[in-house]
């Protein structure tokens, strides 16, 4: 495959990976619906990543409502099998699934065409599901120890959105986690102790992968303010890129996922990885400076991963309305995205039920935000 510029790549064991992998969670869509993948312009999207140097593909069981994976195996069979490396997971953030484990695995090889994952990693380990992930009942990692020597799975480890203790706990338990996979990003440094999870990986010599670089998109895009201070600094710099170049300012980081949903940003990640350029001390205080203000704005940390809206009777758009809740206690002006709303799909339709919450990687208290929602609008 010719490459059209020069990708940053990062040494993995015996293998190279390049510094920017390609998240298989936010593909264009069809009609607004997360479940109907724009095919074509998803090959479209792989093809250029791979034209410039982009190994790495990272799908997911539920990502797009079951269909991420079976696109990107049509996608990938394409290729050869030497020009990528694919990475899944077995997803143990539904208890319900852990006595599933052996079935799903093999669904997920059919659905995504290969006889083996590149990487496989137990998806996002929390303080709600770790008690079934260490379960001797569903002995689920040694199910996937036994699948990595059986050649079916190349590198094994875990994502996490879980506590630092949790964390803890699960690489107690599976010491030969060969990477980790955490959100990472500027704002989460502080916010989520994501500098507190980087030191413990490192003292246990454990790569990491990061996801959500730019917050499900909160990064992508500032206020006036913010912009104008980094365009200040560096009047050539997307403001996407500043959270890239953070990441490239920290050590130990192997791998960073973007789900890149058009060509714009795929362009953009692109161009910026393939220069190593690490923040200067001014620019890593300004930065944080931002992430300070940006986190004093923000109620609950919602990344837009979609997993809640599944799980709710009332099929709110949940993500988007805890976007607008956070502008909200922002004192920002709404009144025109609610008029767009229909009744039945604003905050008061939700019923408490909870089930959002317990299927939720960052731990939002949902039905609680949107009761103080509701009342912000009509107290």
């Amino acid at each position: 495959l010719q490459r059209k510029m020069t990708m940053l790549y990062k040494k993995f064991q015996d293998i190279e990976l390049s510094a920017l992998g390609l998240g298989c969670m936010r593909f264009p869509v069809l009609n607004g619906d997360d479940g109907q993948i724009d095919e074509s312009q998803a090959g479209a999207i792989v093809r250029y990543a791979m034209e410039h140097g982009v190994n790495y593909y990272d799908t997911a069981w539920p990502y797009h409502k079951g269909q991420s994976e079976p696109v990107i195996g049509r996608i990938l069979s394409k290729y050869p099998r030497e020009a990528y490396y694919l990475a899944t997971k077995f997803p143990g953030y539904l208890t319900e699934n852990f006595p599933k484990a052996e079935e799903i695995f093999a669904s997920q090889l059919k659905r995504c065409q290969v006889d083996y994952f590149d990487f496989y990693l137990f998806h996002s380990v929390s303080d709600g599901n770790i008690d079934g992930y260490l379960d001797p009942k569903y002995g689920i990692i040694d199910l996937f120890r036994a699948q990595k020597k059986a050649g079916r799975i190349r590198h094994l480890g875990f994502s996490t959105h879980g506590s630092l203790e949790t964390v803890k706990r699960f690489l107690d338990a599976f010491p030969e986690a060969e990477f980790c996979q955490i959100q990472l990003n500027y704002m989460d440094w502080t916010f989520q102790r994501a500098q507190d999870k980087v030191q413990l990986l490192r003292e246990r010599g454990i790569p990491i992968w990061v996801m959500e670089p730019v917050r499900g998109g909160r990064l992508a895009s500032l206020d006036e303010a913010s912009e104008t201070t980094l365009h200040t600094l560096q009047s050539e710099e997307s403001i996407p890129a500043w959270a890239f170049r953070f990441l490239q300012s920290i050590d130990g980081i192997g791998m960073v996922l973007s789900g890149m949903s058009n060509f714009e940003q795929l362009q953009d990640n692109i161009k910026t990885m393939s220069e190593s350029k690490p923040l200067s001390p001014a620019e890593m205080e300004t930065l944080l400076c931002i992430a300070q203000e940006l986190t004093r704005r923000t109620a609950v940390p919602c990344t837009r991963c979609r997993y809640c809206v599944e799980k709710c009777p009332k099929k709110l758009d949940i993500p988007s309305l805890l976007a607008l809740y956070n502008r909200k206690v922002a004192k920002e002006d709404i009144r025109s995205e609610l008029a767009g709303i229909p009744a039945e799909k604003q905050p008061m339709s939700c019923v408490a039920c909870h089930s959002c919450e317990k299927i939720c990687p960052q731990g939002i208290k949902i039905a609680t935000a949107m009761d103080r929602f509701t009342h912000l609008l009509h107290g």
